[in-house]
């Protein structure tokens, strides 16, 4: 399911695309599946179709789901795409955790707060 927060500072687009996403590498959306076209998912969430297009070129993009003419967006194989966007994510963390410690946060601290974050 995707929520769209009116008060959330990020463009609609980025909500959607993020939403998509989400669904795609929880598996909730299986490889291959075919995903709602534009209008639907517009309608269903009450929302300008140009905005989901957008969100969908984005995804296309960065491989998280891939278009067949006249068939419809697709989620796509995520096993060379998750990779790359888990490489990503642990540089990310590994630049948040050198800041953590130059900011004086212990080990301990920061252990403390993963944990209560996967509960």
């Amino acid at each position: 399911m995707i929520n769209i927060n009116y008060r959330d500072g990020r463009p609609i687009y980025e909500q959607v695309k993020e939403g998509i996403c989400r669904l795609i590498t929880s598996g909730a959306i299986k490889e291959n599946e075919k995903l709602p076209s534009v209008r639907e998912l517009a309608s269903s969430l009450a929302i300008n179709p140009n905005t989901i297009q957008r969100a969908y070129k984005e995804l296309e993009a960065e491989g998280y789901i891939y278009s067949a003419a006249g068939k419809g967006s697709f989620a796509a194989p995520l096993e060379e795409t998750t990779s790359v966007k888990r490489n990503e994510l642990l540089a990310a963390l590994d630049k948040t955790l050198a800041e953590l410690y130059d900011f004086g946060i212990s080990q301990d601290e920061i252990i403390n707060h993963i944990k209560e974050a996967s509960k």
